[in-house]
């Protein structure tokens, strides 16, 4: 080709719009190596053998891709769906290119090599230039299959799901086709995800799944565990139909898509098909120029060194054939980058490295089903690749089949055997397979519950022989879900609401007694109190279940056959909104109510996916207490108020506002461990003009009262201290503003140490930043708790502009996918591999959703307001807080004590009311009104008011159009706060509860069982006839007000200082004999007599020092 030219270098700064990068001219350094392929596996070479380069130097690389992208991640190509920017994709950045060292690396983009030269060691572009090369590595990839023997494949609507521009193509044509059917051919895992990448559209209104075999990943799984793949995915939505071959693509006059015929002669109206029924390697480049290439199924014939049939040429990835097979994963394409990068570098002082069989073990989530496959998984049908032989033993031959033998008695069977577990109810299908002696595994697959794959995984490569048998494998993984409690002695106390040790619990499970969380609770009375103990309890109940054979069920309720993190999946892909939605669509009866339990999990994860304002209609009957009301409820019914003090740094005169608040409504003061101050004894009627007063000085909402982030706790750093390295107030302040408001499944707390003295105590937090001469060190997933936890490291000396995107990924992954009410401490604990597999996929990339992540997060804190501020604001919202909806009137229900010159309430009584209020006998019942029907509101979730009538304070509900009237007092602590309980259902046994928000006391509704409560049979409240009439008004059938008075009255049952036995502190007391060395706290230490009292506001609005 006289008309090409030479061309020694490329600059790596190619044009925006993809076109050739200019050409510098410049003769290499060293060693040239050529790259053909800017794909993921070409990249990663490339990184590799920079790495092992960067001190001599020896080589120059020019990289020429085929697409105007730089590398992108292939594997999380369905991500491009929600964010639709390439450089999301991109593997590194832009900058990253032109920052590498002068000369070692030049990259060509939006450019086709047509041939290789081998004798020349050329290789020439489609436009003419030549590029000479010491060393070619080909890295050519695959494309996807095209079935060009089907009539109508060129039509217009037909796609492939392979590259970004495919996926261009496929978003702007399904904008043309809204509304109508998509197609999808190929039941693999490409297939799969191109059909959630379709139905994540929602341009089409039903999206099919078009398999040749009788299930899907038929490459990686069997007939039982692919069925299991296809119930599940259709039960998210999407039409799988199987055993079905496309014959022909039906046209219109415009040779449009109009649908497909099969080869049974079935039609199927469709606008859109895309194919995702394998690939073929791209050797087309190498035949052409006479490197040897495998015939049936193609691929560029490699040989243990990576190198073909021609010297200096190598081959890797897709486009590579090893022993007559290509690979289709990542993995393997990355070992061969590996192994070439360090044979080009480290072979003259090492043993070159081989490759060797490739470990095609893979673990995903497809469509929100968990799959994965590990080690020989088809030995059992296919025969085993190899067999594991003993140290010392002498390798035994795999037999084979006698010609004659296997004609009459057909085929032997394999020499492995297969220890297989399914359950269909919890849609978990496990099957390994193991040497005939027991003694070695040899590989398997597993649905649903994949949490072993990590550690099974290692015993297969490391082949070892086991050390239990083969059925432990099965019993044993049930017990891996969970919190811990086996290094806890029988006596340790596990419930202090209740004082349960982990012995109480364990000797009922293992009686019998108790074959459920429920009966646990009923039993023992663990888990019934604050809650806070039952991961715990959860954790002891699964591993003694597990012991004992028993299966156990990780649902998030009796309403919902899923964890958490399913529901999180369903409710995303599906863009459900409002609770009433994601019963019908995930719930076991679409009508049912829910209950105290599934109703905060997914009003959180509706918060953590789409922050409308949770005291809103539609999820105002989803929250507990706090979030109903913007503020954590106290002992006697009032609430705390602590605003936002971002990283602790608080200017005096917001310090003077939260003081003249304080001081104005008489509230107990307290200096929180998160470095902010919680003002107690609010009053719910007081709580708007708190706020009001707080938000106009210039603060907000702390969410202290939600599941979120809590604070973001900081040392004063290099702003102060003489020994800080990093500005840790800065980052910290900088890390609340971000994360302040988003709901998670458990409460979250950070912390920023400005050096290693750990002032802030970061590495006991969610997440914590150790300021280095680098950076910041990252740490995750400490807490405190009923488990304290020490931090684990996840990121060392990471710039301050790379720690947002780290815990971006980081806290949205957690969101995703933990398990309600689990700490950051116990995900990671759940994770399979732990703090490892969570650097992979956070910081490597592992699953191809760190772009996805990273924009999830910046969407949802985009959508940030101060929940104070809206509710302030809006006349409907200021109207929930109000004590009565009947009258303006206050009550208060525990007497107040003044300690230490502060107020605060009475101890909970010390015993429960144990009156028969259920079998109260009446005098006499008359319809008596009681509050405005124009209060309540008609919602999925139940409506209530707390109303008085005489002293008596009662709870009207309003569930599904029909009203229930109770007392307002929970016996147990006597708290008077059932109407802000929240109403659960079984519509199997027709009962209704309301919950306590304090201590989850279920209190039934209706029937003859009213009254009843169902998890403490020795407490119990009344009922009364209710209903609404045609004047608008709710009437309750009541006793006369003396005798209702007499038995129900707020004053009979209000909580008093002596109600809860002796002072605790009396004895030590006496023993310190007051507080020594500290004068009267009413007087001062600088003087004798009264302490001058600083004013402030002043008489005339200003302060008066």
């Amino acid at each position: 080709m006289s008309s090409a030219t030479e061309v020694h270098g490329l600059n790596g700064a190619s044009s925006t719009n993809g076109t050739n990068g200019a050409h510098d001219g410049l003769p290499p350094k060293g060693k040239r190596v050529v790259v053909v392929g800017l794909g993921m596996v070409g990249i990663a070479f490339i990184e590799k053998l920079m790495k092992l380069d960067a001190k001599r130097r020896e080589y120059d690389i020019v990289v020429i891709g085929e697409e105007p992208h730089l590398a992108y991640n292939r594997v999380g190509l369905s991500a491009f769906f929600q964010h639709r920017r390439p450089e999301d994709l991109y593997l590194n950045p832009k900058q990253w290119y032109s920052d590498t060292p002068d000369g070692a690396l030049n990259y060509h983009l939006n450019t086709l090599v047509s041939e290789i030269r081998p004798n020349d060691k050329v290789v020439i572009t489609s436009e003419g230039s030549i590029v000479s090369y010491d060393y070619l590595v080909l890295a050519t990839g695959s494309e996807a299959l095209l079935p060009r023997h089907t009539p109508g494949y060129d039509a217009k609507g037909v796609f492939v799901y392979r590259t970004i521009d495919d996926l261009v193509k496929l978003i702007e044509f399904s904008a043309t086709v809204k509304g109508t059917t998509g197609a999808v051919v190929g039941g693999g895992l490409l297939g799969l995800e191109a059909a959630k990448a379709m139905m994540d559209l929602e341009e089409f209104k039903k999206v099919k799944l078009i398999e040749r075999n009788r299930w899907v990943l038929s490459r990686q799984l069997d007939a039982d565990a692919g069925g299991l793949v296809v119930d599940q995915v259709r039960d998210l939505g999407l039409d799988v139909l199987l055993s079905k071959r496309v014959g022909r693509i039906n046209v219109n006059e415009e040779n449009h898509v109009k649908g497909v015929t099969f080869e049974d002669g079935e039609e199927m109206d469709c606008s859109c098909i895309c194919f995702a029924i394998g690939i073929r390697a791209r050797d087309e480049l190498a035949r052409a120029a006479g490197i040897k290439c495998a015939g049936r199924g193609g691929g560029i014939v490699i040989n243990p060194d990576l190198s073909t049939s021609v010297p200096n040429i190598f081959a890797i990835g897709e486009c590579a054939s090893w022993e007559s097979q290509t690979f289709g994963l990542i993995a393997p394409g990355i070992e061969m980058a590996d192994i070439l990068a360090f044979n080009l570098t480290q072979a003259k002082f090492h043993a070159p490295r081989k490759f060797k069989r490739p470990d095609l073990s893979t673990k995903l989530k497809l469509l929100g089903v968990e799959v994965a496959s590990f080690g020989d998984f088809f030995a059992d049908r296919d025969g085993p690749k190899d067999l594991p032989v003993r140290r010392g033993a002498v390798k035994e031959e795999i037999p084979k089949a006698d010609g004659i033998r296997t004609m009459t008695e057909g085929p032997p069977p394999p020499p492995v055997k297969a220890l297989s577990y399914k359950d269909p109810f919890q849609n978990v299908y496990k099957k390994y397979l193991f040497t005939l002696d027991g003694k070695y595994l040899l590989g398997g697959m597993m649905i649903g519950d994949t949490k072993d794959y990590v550690k099974l995984v290692p015993m297969v490569k490391n082949r070892k022989p086991l050390e239990v048998t083969p059925s432990q494998f099965i019993l044993g993984a049930k017990g891996g879900d969970d919190e811990g409690g086996d290094d806890l002695d029988d006596d340790t106390q596990i419930c202090s609401c209740h004082n349960v040790t982990k012995g109480d619990v364990v000797k009922n499970v293992k009686s019998g007694t108790c074959k459920s969380i429920g009966d646990v609770k009923s039993c023992t009375k663990a888990g019934t109190g604050c809650g806070g103990c039952m991961p715990l309890v959860q954790s002891i109940f699964n591993k003694e279940m597990a012991a004992a054979g028993a299966e156990v069920l990780n649902h998030l309720c009796p309403h919902f056959a899923y964890s958490r993190a399913d529901l999180f999946n369903i409710i995303s892909v599906k863009k459900l909104k409002v609770f009433e939605d994601v019963m019908k669509e995930a719930g076991k009866n679409a009508e049912s109510l829910g209950c105290e339990v599934c109703k905060p999990t997914i009003g959180s994860i509706l918060a953590s996916l789409f922050n409308q304002h949770i005291i809103d209609k539609p999820l105002h009957g989803l929250q507990d207490t706090n979030d109903k009301y913007l503020a954590n409820i106290q002992r006697n019914g009032t609430f705390s108020v602590i605003p936002r003090v971002s990283g602790g740094e608080i200017t005096a005169d917001k310090l003077i506002a939260i003081g003249t608040v304080a001081k104005k409504y008489g509230l107990y003061c307290k200096i929180t461990g998160g470095q902010r101050i919680d003002m107690f004894g609010a009053k719910k009627q007081d709580l708007i003009p708190i706020w009001t007063a707080l938000v106009e000085a210039g603060m907000e909402s702390g969410h202290a009262y939600a599941k979120s982030l809590r604070t973001v706790k900081s040392c004063v750093g290099t702003t102060w201290c003489r020994f800080g390295i990093g500005d840790s107030v800065g980052m910290a302040v900088r890390l609340e503003e971000r994360y302040k408001s988003i709901r998670s499944p458990h409460k979250m707390k950070g912390g920023v140490s400005g050096c290693v003295r750990e002032c802030a105590e970061a590495q006991n937090k969610d997440f914590g930043l150790i300021a280095t001469d680098k950076g910041f060190n990252i740490y995750v997933g400490g807490n405190g708790g009923t488990k304290p936890r020490h931090s684990e490291i996840l990121a060392k000396d990471v710039p301050p502009d790379d720690v947002v995107p780290i815990l971006d990924r980081y806290l949205m992954f957690y969101m995703r996918t933990a398990d309600k009410l689990q700490r950051t401490a116990r995900w990671i604990e759940n994770l399979p591999g732990g703090i490892k597999y969570l650097r992979e996929v956070v910081l490597e990339d592992k699953l191809g959703i760190c772009g996805e992540l990273e924009k999830q997060m910046e969407e949802l804190i985009g959508t940030f307001f101060c929940e104070w501020t809206e509710t302030i604001k809006s006349p409907e919202r200021r109207a929930q807080f109000e004590q009565f909806g009947n009258t303006d009137e206050t009550i208060d229900s525990v007497e107040i004590i003044t300690e230490r010159t502060q107020q605060r309430p009475a101890n909970w009584p010390k015993e429960s009311a144990h009156d028969d209020f259920r079998g109260t006998k009446w005098s006499s019942l008359t319809w008596q009104p009681l509050v405005s029907a124009s209060k309540f509101v008609d919602t999925a979730t139940g409506s209530s008011q707390n109303v008085k009538r005489g002293d008596t304070q009662l709870a009207v509900f309003k569930v599904k159009g029909k009203y229930y009237c109770t007392q307002q007092m929970c016996p147990h602590k006597r708290a008077f706060a059932l109407s802000d309980g929240l109403i659960g259902d079984d519509l199997q046994t027709g009962k209704l509860w309301v919950s306590c928000p304090y201590h989850k006391r279920n209190y039934e509704l209706s029937g003859d069982s009213a009254g009843k409560c169902t998890n403490d049979d020795t407490v119990n409240i009344a009922t009364f006839p209710v209903e609404e009439r045609e004047d608008g008004l709710v009437y309750a059938k009541l006793p006369p007000v003396e005798e209702l008075d007499g038995v129900l009255g707020t004053q009979k049952w209000k909580v008093k200082k002596g109600d809860s036995g002796e002072d605790p502190f009396k004895k030590l007391d006496q023993k310190l004999k007051g507080l020594k060395g500290r004068k009267p706290i009413d007087h001062s230490h600088l003087t004798e007599g009264p302490a001058k009292t600083v004013k402030v506001g002043g008489d005339g609005g200003g302060l008066d020092w």
